[in-house]
């Protein structure tokens, strides 16, 4: 999906200050981090996201969850 007609609005929008591949394509983001069972840190707070620990126990202790 490397043509996805969004994905200068979902870089405009994205909260990840990670640099890789699916930046801006939210659908393979998701999908990535989902079969990696982590969560995108665009879900998380900016100091969460700095980080870089999209584990769903992460998520759950920022969120205070």
């Amino acid at each position: 999906m490397k043509n996805c007609p969004n994905k200068e609005k979902n870089l405009a929008d994205c909260t990840c200050t990670y640099d890789c591949a699916k930046k801006g394509l939210c659908c393979e983001c998701v999908a990535y981090h989902r079969a990696m069972g982590q969560i995108p840190g665009c879900f998380f707070s900016k100091k969460g996201e700095a980080t870089y620990d999209r584990s769903s126990a992460n998520f759950c202790r920022i969120c205070g969850v």
